[in-house]
């Protein structure tokens, strides 16, 4: 059942690279991969195989292997990705020696990939359980490890219909679980070999906020609002998160705002900036306005809006409040960048996946709203008790510092 799946779903993908440039992509890459490998996997190397499916698990994966080339240089990276998301933004990071798509999950194509590479060992980012590659590697003797893996009880592998499927797991060598809930789920299957570690992404935003960049645009801006005024960054945001965080500033001028919209078309940044009285300026129209010696355009601008990417994580240090978007929608995005600058975080009620969110609202760093009259209370309460503001901010920051170490509790473990 499970392969004849994978071949509808392969069919599918290739009906939809006709209409879709991104599917297109997938599907080009996904064939490319076998001869990319043959043209660039060197025959004497030893290869550690990392599958990331997009960028998120790329994220969670990058300080495991960063370490492992730091420590066990001997050993080279193959890296791959199932999503055009991850591979297109990822397809020349330095830190892998080889990238590509990974085909999709066929046994032919499982075993064209294996035989091409031989990896001594393999790691799957998160939430990747490719049933073909799992159990070749298995028969093959490969070390296979589920790093910053989390289980719920409502997925597939504990319901009466996918116990079948669950046997998947068994192919694992180790799972390194997120939580202890994770933990106790895999053992109602009898998958014991699990060791609760928690989640590399608290290592890698350290290694983000360390390699932050000072922002002289940013900074040009929050100058001209003087010593006293505070700083609110939104990220990641969309219109139901705008729709509540706009109107309560557009009240309070004496707070600065910087607005790095999760989608950052022409049509969605002259929506934000109809909103918001007072003038509003572009990123890339206030580098130019330093760079020709208008600082004026700058300073004098209600609103900093961010219409590039790559930028937030460095954005975020010069906030007082942070909000993060996504929470009244398709679930909240990375509160960890914000929360580890020591600054408090406010996100919509779509979290309930999220354990860092739940991390968060326990220590007091987080704090979640469900309507504009929660964020109004909540922002009404820091002006009149601005000491609230850096107390909770102390909070969040300590929380993400707590949880950090995985990486190193993981190949501590196996190398």
């Amino acid at each position: 059942m499970y392969n004849l799946s994978i071949y509808l779903y392969q069919l599918g993908v290739f009906i939809a690279s006709f209409f879709s440039e991104k599917v297109r992509k997938m599907w080009r890459g996904e064939c490319d991969a076998i001869r990319v490998l043959r043209e660039q996997v060197d025959p004497s190397a030893r290869y550690v195989w990392f599958h990331a499916a997009s960028l998120g698990e790329f994220e969670q994966g990058r300080p495991l292997m960063e370490q492992l080339r730091r420590d066990h240089p001997e050993y080279k990276i193959l890296l791959t990705f199932f999503s055009p998301s991850g591979y297109e933004v990822r397809k020349n990071y330095e830190g892998a020696d080889i990238i590509c798509y990974l085909p999709i999950d066929t046994f032919t194509n499982a075993r064209r990939f294996l035989r091409a590479v031989r990896p001594v060992m393999a790691f799957f980012i998160k939430y990747e359980f490719w049933y073909n590659y799992l159990h070749i590697l298995r028969h093959r003797g490969v070390p296979v490890y589920s790093v910053s893996s989390i289980f719920r009880p409502g997925q597939i592998f504990f319901r009466w219909y996918g116990r079948q499927y669950a046997h998947v797991l068994r192919c694992f060598t180790r799972f390194y679980v997120q939580n202890d809930v994770s933990r106790q789920l895999l053992a109602t299957i009898g998958i014991t070999d699990v060791t609760v570690v928690g989640d590399t992404r608290f290592d890698r935003v350290l290694q983000i906020r360390d390699a932050a960049r000072q922002l002289p645009v940013v900074e040009q801006f929050l100058e001209a609002g003087g010593a006293g005024a505070k700083v609110f960054v939104a990220g990641s945001s969309w219109q139901p998160d705008e729709d509540i965080f706009i109107p309560w500033l557009r009240e309070h001028p004496d707070w600065k705002l910087i607005i790095a919209p999760h989608v950052i078309s022409d049509d969605h940044l002259q929506q934000i900036i109809s909103k918001i009285d007072g003038p509003v300026v572009r990123y890339t129209e206030a580098e130019q306005a330093v760079a020709d010696g208008r600082r004026a355009v700058v300073g004098d601008a209600r609103a900093l809006l961010i219409d590039c990417f790559g930028l937030l994580s460095s954005i975020y240090r010069y906030a007082d409040v942070a909000y993060v978007g996504g929470g009244f929608g398709v679930g909240i995005h990375n509160l960890l960048e914000a929360a580890v600058w020591n600054v408090p975080v406010i996100f919509g009620p779509n979290n309930q996946r999220f354990c860092e969110a739940q991390g968060l609202k326990a220590c007091g760093g987080g704090l979640e709203i469900g309507s504009a009259d929660d964020f109004r209370r909540i922002m009404q309460g820091f002006v009149d008790h601005p000491e609230v503001v850096q107390q909770l901010g102390q909070q969040a920051g300590a929380y993400v510092k707590s949880m950090t170490g995985a990486t190193q509790k993981i190949l501590g473990d196996i190398c």
